[in-house]
């Protein structure tokens, strides 16, 4: 599991996946949460603009994170 640290009180679900390197565009990020190919702590999540806090997991193509 990899740690991402972020310095606001929370982060977008689309930022986060441009953040760590998984989408190259906003647009990229946006296609695979409506895929249904993003899991926010153990549930697939349809938001783009889902905020994500201090420990959430996010699971993306077998990749998994955790806020920090």
């Amino acid at each position: 599991m990899e740690e991402v640290k972020i310095n606001t009180d929370y982060i977008t679900l689309d930022q986060f996946l441009k953040y760590v390197g998984i989408a190259e565009t906003g647009g990229k990020g946006k296609q695979m949460i409506l895929e249904g190919l993003v899991r926010v702590n153990g549930n697939i999540e349809l938001k783009r603009g889902k905020k994500l806090r201090k420990g959430d997991t996010i699971v993306v193509n077998e990749r998994q994170f955790v806020i920090k």
